[in-house]
């Protein structure tokens, strides 16, 4: 995949199939989408585009904006290129940029810059600036202009709408279920492994305290999960505590992932965690020891979910 940090920089001999928008989180809606430009885009007679846009439109309109994201920007990219896309444009977007009007963003962006043969949307998709355009615009543009226009319905994708605000929703209630599902994958965070206090391991529940750069990515519901974690191309299972360490007088939320049989110094390291499901509520204990006998549950009931999980997925 060829990768453009700017429309400007996108340069092609042949006309594209493209598409457009935040994509954020890569959802099963997305994928639908890119599917289908890479099918039209086999023979090699166009080449298959997606155009999106950092930071994300609402964190640039909306004074104060608290939206948190389900993809930085390079986990984005990664998830983009493994669908087998052709050529990303990761454009700045800036308030300078959202006044174009949806008429400009055609002429100028998909036409001249892009070539474009044929554009392939979602059902609910809207441009142009104050995003007044729809999709009945967009066809007449086509027609004006001479390129095709496909719509994804909501019925093609699933029987509901498969929406990224849905799947932030089901991350703030920890329907880790629901979330992956809509996803496709599992829900990921990505980190630097950090010095904490250094009090599970004296417990016997040593953790990883994981650090993450970006601010705007989206931190699911604060609890106990079962995760799947890898760090120097090595897969380990474990549980991972979202919280405040109340039972310590935590003073500031953390994310510290207890790994399965696995003693390695990983300091410094980056780390990736998938989510698999949510086990509990975090809570205050009237002591470390009362601590210690939920964690021992905790990881029984970890043990447990990834045995019958592996059962299912070889059954």
């Amino acid at each position: 995949m060829k990768l453009f940090h700017s429309i400007n920089d996108f340069q092609s001999i042949k006309k594209t199939i493209l598409t457009l928008g935040t994509f954020d989180g890569v959802h099963i809606g997305h994928k639908k989408i890119l599917e289908r430009i890479t099918q039209h885009t086999e023979n090699g007679k166009y080449e298959s585009l997606v155009l999106t846009f950092f930071p994300h439109p609402r964190m640039v309109l909306q004074e104060k904006s608290e939206i948190r994201l389900l993809n930085t920007i390079n986990e984005k990219i990664k998830l983009l290129e493994a669908t087998g896309i052709e050529n990303l444009v990761v454009h700045p977007f800036n308030e300078s940029f959202s006044r174009l009007t949806a008429e400009e963003f055609v002429r100028t962006i998909l036409v001249e810059k892009f070539q474009i043969q044929k554009i392939i949307i979602g059902h609910d998709h809207r441009f142009g600036r104050n995003r007044t355009a729809n999709i009945d615009d967009l066809i007449a543009f086509g027609i004006e202009y001479g390129f095709e226009v496909e719509q994804i319905s909501a019925e093609e994708i699933q029987d509901v709408s498969v929406s990224s605000t849905k799947i932030r929703k089901a991350l703030n209630e920890g329907n880790m279920a629901l979330a992956n599902e809509y996803l496709g994958y599992n829900y990921f965070l990505n980190g630097t492994v950090v010095k904490g206090k250094q009090l599970g391991r004296t417990i016997g529940f040593p953790t990883a305290n994981i650090h993450i750069e970006e601010d705007y990515k989206l931190i699911p519901k604060i609890g106990v999960y079962v995760v799947k974690a890898t760090v120097n191309e090595e897969t380990i299972f474990g549980m991972m505590n979202i919280g405040f360490n109340p039972t310590v007088n935590g003073e500031k939320q953390t994310i510290e992932v207890h790994l399965f049989n696995f003693n390695k110094d990983i300091y410094d390291q980056n780390i990736q965690v998938s989510l698999l499901h949510y086990i509990r509520e975090e809570q205050k204990f009237s002591s470390v020891d009362a601590l210690k006998v939920q964690l021992d549950q905790d990881k029984i009931d970890s043990l447990a979910f990834i045995n019958s999980s592996l059962k299912n997925l070889t059954a």
